[in-house]
């Protein structure tokens, strides 16, 4: 493609980017594997450490600060210390937790993984415990969202939707969004939810929620080029459609050209997907807006998600970090 990557990777810092979507607050428990228990075939931990950072739809606008732009986070938090927390962490990270609407009848989500320590490199998932609601927002919190995105669209680059199907971004939200958004890149992680996000600019999704989406089996490259097309031109997006498909790379189709195939790098020590996806998409997001093609956006954004998967957690690599991994 004749990338020069490093002059994309700068013009990715400084931008704006609104984003909306399901935050949650990842809490990792970490203990030391010491022997089996007495009362159940589970191992018993003994306390290590305890880390809080950013998940959900907080996640891309970590990985947005952490390319030197700007994000201003959009979310449903409940009244409760986890809220508190999650604020912090935003702060901590260069986030704008400003756009953050309280509902004291919803808890703010906390996704709770209890790591086993094993002398391995990295820690070892056993148990995850969520605590949540999937009840959509109700009339006058979603009137509290849309004042918020209303006084601050008019100063971003673009909207980043991160739908991880919590009950922020009912229809109607979505609908509000893209009529304010004119003009500007609306991106969406849709997660399975195709159809509310037609009409935006860009829109993510994964193999397998694409063969859900079709209801049919996609197998190669032929069948993702197919799909991603179809998506394309069926949800009426104005930039692309890009499939994740793992270590088989990414498809992307365009409104106005052929699918293409951008493959994954080699990593031969992947350790969590989490936090792939988001890294993907806040990628992704600034690259369009810096005027990259949709192919060259497909491509850096993989080589971000490779360096995500060599780590537990969400992790948000730094801009040396990217241009070492695209040019290495």
């Amino acid at each position: 493609m004749g990338n020069d990557w490093p002059a994309l990777i700068v013009r990715l810092a400084n931008r704006r980017v609104l984003v909306v979507g399901d935050v949650a607050l990842d809490e990792y428990l970490t203990g030391k594997a010491t022997r089996m228990s007495r009362e159940a075939p589970v191992p018993v931990l003994e306390f290590e450490s305890r880390r809080l950072i950013p998940g959900g739809a907080a996640n891309p606008a970590a990985n947005i600060t952490a390319l030197g732009s700007r994000a201003w986070q959009v979310g449903v938090i409940g009244a409760d210390d986890a809220a508190t927390i999650l604020r912090e962490a935003l702060i901590e990270r260069g986030i704008d937790p400003s756009g953050l609407v309280i509902d004291s009848t919803r808890p703010t989500t906390v996704k709770t993984r209890i790591m086993a320590q094993m002398g391995l490199r990295f820690p070892q998932q056993v148990a995850r415990l969520d605590r949540l609601s999937r009840q959509p927002i109700t009339a006058n919190i979603e009137q509290q969202v849309r004042a918020v995105i209303a006084d601050s669209i008019g100063n971003v680059d673009a909207v980043l939707c991160s739908d991880y199907r919590n009950g922020l971004l009912t229809p109607s939200l979505v609908e509000a969004i893209r009529g304010l958004g004119a003009g500007i890149v609306l991106a969406a992680d849709a997660q399975g939810e195709l159809a509310k996000y037609t009409g935006f600019t860009l829109v993510k999704c994964n193999a397998d929620e694409a063969r859900d989406y079709l209801r049919r089996e996609l197998h190669n490259d032929a069948d993702f080029a197919q799909a991603a097309t179809e998506l394309c031109q069926s949800l009426r997006l104005t930039g692309g459609m890009i499939i994740t498909r793992g270590a088989s790379g990414a498809t992307v189709a365009t409104a106005d050209g052929q699918p293409a195939h951008a493959p994954a790098p080699v990593v031969t020590d992947v350790y969590d997907t989490v936090g792939a996806g988001d890294t993907t998409i806040a990628v992704m997001t600034l690259a369009v807006v810096a005027g990259a093609s949709y192919p060259q956006a497909t491509l850096l954004a993989n080589y971000a998600s490779g360096l995500v998967v060599r780590r537990v957690g969400n992790y948000t690599p730094s801009p040396e970090e990217l241009t070492r991994a695209a040019t290495g």
